[in-house]
């Protein structure tokens, strides 16, 4: 038996994060992990996925823009079976540096399934039927999610296919559906529709991307049509058929059916966490509805030294949300920190084409909440180097206090956003206001000028609009 001062059960980008910063913290670290060090995110998420659209990236441009940058292309040839190859080995490269990471800072690493045996044991099962017993002081409940099937439209990793028999697939499909537009299902779009695939996108809100600003929404909507992409917004999946050639989508609007073909639909909604048969009942934690685990604003869960963090909690299903409550949970158990977490203000990204980034309140509901606001706007095409990047399509959107001048929120759409949305982010944690931002100087000409303009624009101010 080896006894430890935290045990973490799920080495995805939470998970092991807790860990190597317990051990930073002189802990007695250990992390059980049945399949992926570095979970879902660097196995068959965010960065396989990351990889194929930089290679949609550039299909796209040799595609469709080759003769505006003054190339031409005689017999092009395009394989996506060696884009998915090209991910899988940037996946492999960054798990063997989690890995390495592990070596690096002390943490125990246990291959197998993990359970819970009450508050302080967890037993881990290897392939090999051998059980290993561990002791903690501390248990942290890191072990995801995974997606849900709906009924009537259960995935065959063939014609109905989930986010992981999509990221592994190595055939493109000539037409798909793509159910649900949230980040998944946009990405995924993105990626296909630049290999020449047929798309249309299902989602039951009126918008896509409909967690964001509307006018975000509206303006992604524009440029996937742009893009030949059909948009179904406001379409409730009544269910799939297996045709020969593929499948049958039934969709409905209103008092309107209709039916899409395609070679594939894939399903990006619905997800549901990784809580059972791990022994959290006979711990007596307590789950919420549909098996999340209850979590305070500290991460603790209703017993005491056990913790959780990342999807299983479904507080903000993201990978950076859970490296960063993984940090949290580590300074709390070593008492170091009494950091209150505000999942409203946490950066989201959506790394389509164009990208989307975002964090805070958008101006409805910042509103809805009784703020006076003040909005600035700007447009990439007022950025020069978006210009001559030849990438100009979106806005920044700044959503102001009138009265403290305290950032509420900002919403972008456009050329990169995802590396801008930053300045936002740390300019709100410290308590900037918009004019301090446009009072930054922010050097020309690069893309950050447009958080500069958006900024001025707060007061009315902007000045190359």
């Amino acid at each position: 038996m080896s006894n430890y001062d935290v045990v973490v059960l799920g080495a995805g980008p939470g998970g092991y994060v807790c860990a190597i910063r317990a051990a930073q913290l002189g802990l007695k670290a250990a992390v059980v992990e049945k399949q992926w060090m570095g979970g879902v995110c660097l196995n068959v998420g965010c960065i396989p996925t990351k990889s194929l659209l930089k290679n949609a990236e550039v299909v796209h441009t040799i595609r469709e823009r080759s003769k505006e940058f003054g190339i031409s292309c005689d017999n092009l040839q395009i394989d996506y079976a060696a884009a998915v190859k090209r991910s899988r080995k940037v996946s492999q490269r960054l798990t063997k540096g989690v890995s390495f990471l592990m070596n690096k800072n002390k943490v125990d690493v246990y291959n197998g399934v993990g359970r819970l045996q009450g508050r302080d044991t967890i037993v881990v099962k290897a392939d090999d039927g051998t059980e290993q017993t561990l002791k903690a002081s501390n248990i942290v409940i890191a072990t995801g999610a995974r997606p849900s099937p709906i009924p009537g439209m259960e995935p065959d990793g063939k014609k109905v296919l989930t986010y992981l028999d999509a990221i592994l697939q190595e055939s493109l499909p000539q037409s798909a559906v793509v159910i649900g537009a949230g980040a998944l299902g946009l990405e995924f779009a993105t990626v296909w529709n630049s290999y020449g695939s047929e798309i249309t996108l299902v989602e039951m809100m009126p918008h896509l991307a409909p967690t964001e600003d509307e006018e975000v929404s509206i303006e992604l909507e524009k440029e996937f049509k742009k893009a030949g992409i059909t948009g179904l917004a406001g379409h409730r999946v009544l269910g799939i058929d297996h045709t020969d050639q593929g499948v049958a989508v039934r969709v409905q609007s209103g008092d309107e059916v209709k039916t899409i073909e395609a070679e594939q639909a894939l399903i990006a909604i619905g997800f549901k966490p990784n809580s059972s048969d791990i022994g959290l009942e006979e711990a007596g934690v307590t789950l919420k509805k549909g098996g999340f685990v209850e979590i305070d604003r500290r991460m603790a869960t209703n017993v005491t030294g056990i913790w959780s963090i990342g999807d299983v909690t479904g507080e903000l299903m993201l990978a950076h949300v859970a490296s960063t409550q993984g940090m949290i949970v580590a300074e709390n158990i070593a008492g170091e920190s009494k950091e209150i977490f505000d999942y409203r203000m946490m950066p989201r990204a959506i790394y389509s084409h164009p990208q989307v980034a975002s964090f805070g309140l958008t101006e409805q509901q910042a509103i809805d909440e009784g703020y006076e606001v003040k909005v600035g706007r700007f447009p990439f095409q007022g950025i020069g180097k978006a210009i001559a990047l030849g990438d100009y399509p979106g806005f920044v959107k700044v959503v102001s206090d009138a009265k403290y001048g305290e950032i509420l929120g900002a919403h972008m759409i456009g050329p990169d956003v995802s590396e801008l949305l930053p300045e936002y982010t740390l300019a709100h944690r410290n308590e900037l206001t918009a004019a301090e931002i446009g009072a930054n100087v922010h050097a020309h000409p690069t893309l950050s000028e447009i958080l500069m303009e958006a900024a001025h624009a707060v007061d009315g101010h902007a000045i190359h609009m």
